[in-house]
């Protein structure tokens, strides 16, 4: 039996589309969640199994925060092949959640854990996952003994669960020198070299308590169809009677104009059902504009799903929102609702001078999409990381477009194969309602597969990664090879760290260039297309260039850049000559700068690593879009 909501359970929902980004799952909102960050107990010596029921003799570390991390209170930047991680659940993180008659289910989220991680509550097992940038969740009811309950009478009872608290252990599993494991940036030495990073081990990203009723909406993905219907795939836990309904509202709250309301009924066996959400006021083309979703101008439409018991009554509801646009390539050119667009990115390496792949506080997660917009541009490459969904959220309401990155393993084995591809589908299936996803890309510069240039198992495997991209979204283009060696993409990508402007822009200079570029080898002496791939006329994008080295402050031993400048009017005239050289191009449909700010060693960014503009912003911004200097 169900218990069911108020009536007023959906005017209770956060509104999403302007949510404050602390929410950890942005487009599936609930009332109530309880933040489990914060202090835990921590050990990374030994490897005891009778830490499953708790340990003593523990440090104090501040989650979400890596152990290399100096915000984690240990800085400890060498190896953590185990590391355990112990906090108490309380009576008072039960009612943060929500817990109680109408939502006694609860919900243990992970953000994630990198890489392989087993989780106990009181010494029982609760499950594991494998994958270090990819969220998971168990349902611990039962171990926390606050379960329904159904007696011999005919009453039914809803356990609370003890006052006591409850003790959580989390092991973490991270071999530093498993070059299967999709790593990204993270070194495998134990000191940072050349272009990779300090480690991320353990909890990085939030861990919350979630309560749910007995039968409850358990994700949602929104699709764009066309510019003007939405399809949404709702999936379900729970037993739910026949007669059950889905029902979706949407809102642009903006102008506070309802758009449009929908039901359907669930089939009496089904977990997921799926809803066409036709925008009538978007058919007619006339207007549509006005709520398409732009870098410029990023409507976002608020909706609220609820399901419905049979006689009416709400069993749970949610909010989410999302925004209308279409991606796709077409003339040699990337085109956003059927538009040309000239895709103006930067790389982001999302690292955090103390607090590494974890962002120092949930508001810099804004502050960076704010940061990327001031430079003069319109996109944002995630490099190598399965970014935090909060910062999604705040591309998708400022207006950022964003390439969705796979964090990419070194070894090309059957163990490699088969982690990417785990991961990397559950992060399209994770990211893909977002509409400022734009585009997706599973490899990069041949990482794992350095040999696909002449091998057919490493041509297939990338063929496979891209494939199975578009067939779990084949909404977006996808990358199969971020730079070089294509075997299979729909925007052929270079990588060029040439430092002259005049000899850049003869390489991109025309149609001719462009074809020359397709038929050989490409500025890393490497092929671009491989594997039978052939010009099918896709764009062409410039997605690595600039990387210059300039270090206006305190000079690092071991700074890195691909050409270096003398000083902040040499930096910023190079940075021009090569933006100058890239709009000269008659092909090129994007471009994306290296890179956004410094990290670690590689000084190559236009921010310092705090954040801070190595010049005025105003002068990096004139020097990426080509207006002249004052």
């Amino acid at each position: 039996m169900n218990a069911h909501l108020g009536n007023d359970a959906a005017t209770a929902l956060p509104l999403a589309s302007r949510q404050d980004g602390e929410y950890p799952r942005p487009q599936m909102m609930r009332s109530a969640w309880a933040d489990l960050d914060g202090t835990w107990s921590f050990r990374n010596t030994g490897d005891d199994p009778a830490w499953r029921n708790g340990f003593t003799d523990a440090r104090d570390i501040t989650v979400p925060f890596p152990p290399e991390s100096v915000a984690s209170g240990i800085d400890e930047p060498g190896f953590h092949p185990v590391v355990w991680y112990s906090r108490q659940i309380t009576a008072a993180d039960l009612a943060a959640a929500g817990h109680g008659a109408e939502a006694p289910r609860v919900l243990l989220h992970f953000g994630a854990v990198d890489h392989r991680a087993r989780v106990w509550i009181d010494g029982q097992f609760m499950g594991g996952h494998e994958g270090g940038h990819t969220p998971f969740t168990l349902d611990v009811t039962e171990a926390l003994g606050t379960g329904t309950s159904t007696g011999t009478g005919t009453g039914t009872g809803t356990g609370t669960g003890s006052t006591t608290p409850h003790t959580l252990v989390v092991r973490a599993e991270d071999d530093p020198h498993d070059l299967t494991q999709p790593r990204g940036k993270q070194d495998w030495h134990e000191q940072a070299h050349d272009i990779w990073y300090r480690r991320t081990t353990g909890i990085w990203q939030t861990v919350w308590l979630e309560a749910v009723p007995a039968t409850a909406i358990r994700s949602l993905r929104w699709t764009n169809v066309d510019h003007e219907t939405m399809r949404l795939t709702v999936r379900l836990t729970g037993e739910h009677p026949v007669g059950t309904r889905l029902r979706v509202e949407a809102t642009w709250t903006e102008h506070d104009e309802h758009l449009a309301t929908v039901e359907t009924t669930v089939g009496a066996t089904a977990h997921e059902s799926e809803l066409v959400v036709p925008i009538a006021r978007q058919a007619n083309g006339q207007a549509e504009q006005e709520l398409q979703w732009t870098p410029d101008a990023p409507h976002l439409v608020d909706a609220v799903v609820t399901l419905l018991a049979p006689e009416g009554d709400p069993l749970d509801a949610v909010s989410s929102y999302f925004g209308i646009r279409t991606t796709r390539v077409g003339g040699g050119r990337f085109l956003l609702n059927d538009r040309s667009i000239d895709v103006r990115s930067v790389l982001n390496q999302g690292y955090w001078p103390d607090s590494h792949l974890t962002a120092p506080t949930r508001q810099a997660l804004r502050r960076e999409v704010e940061l990327i917009k001031e430079l003069g541009f319109n996109a944002a490459r995630n490099h190598q990381k399965i970014e935090d969904p909060r910062f999604l959220y705040w591309a998708d309401r400022l207006g950022l477009m964003v390439w969705g990155e796979a964090p990419g393993a070194y070894a090309f084995s059957p163990t490699a194969v088969q982690r990417l591809m785990r991961e990397w589908m559950d992060a399209v299936e994770r990211d893909a309602s977002h509409p400022s996803i734009v585009t997706w890309v599973p490899a990069n510069e041949s990482w794992g597969v350095q040999h696909i240039a002449t091998d057919p198992a490493q041509q297939a495997y990338a063929r496979a990664l891209a494939d199975v991209t578009r067939a779990l979204d084949a909404t977006r283009p996808v990358i199969s090879n971020d730079g070089w060696e294509h075997p299979d993409s729909d925007i052929v990508s270079v990588h060029d760290y040439e430092g002259d402007g005049d000899r850049l822009a003869r390489t991109y200079a025309d149609d001719e260039a462009r074809t020359r570029l397709l038929a050989g080898l490409g500025p890393a002496d490497r092929l671009v297309l491989v594997g039978g791939a052939v010009d099918r006329g896709q764009p062409v994008m410039l997605t690595e260039f600039g990387g210059v080295n300039h270090q206006p402050g305190a000079q690092r031993d071991d700074a890195w850049g691909y050409t270096t400048a003398a000083d902040g009017d040499d930096w910023i005239a190079r940075i021009t000559a090569l933006y100058d050289a890239v709009r000269a191009s008659s092909f090129l449909a994007g471009s994306c700068w290296t890179q956004l700010t410094d990290t670690m060693q590689e000084t190559n960014g236009l921010l310092n690593a705090d954040r801070t503009p190595k010049e005025p912003i105003e002068r990096i911004r004139r020097a990426v879009l080509g207006t002249p200097e004052r």
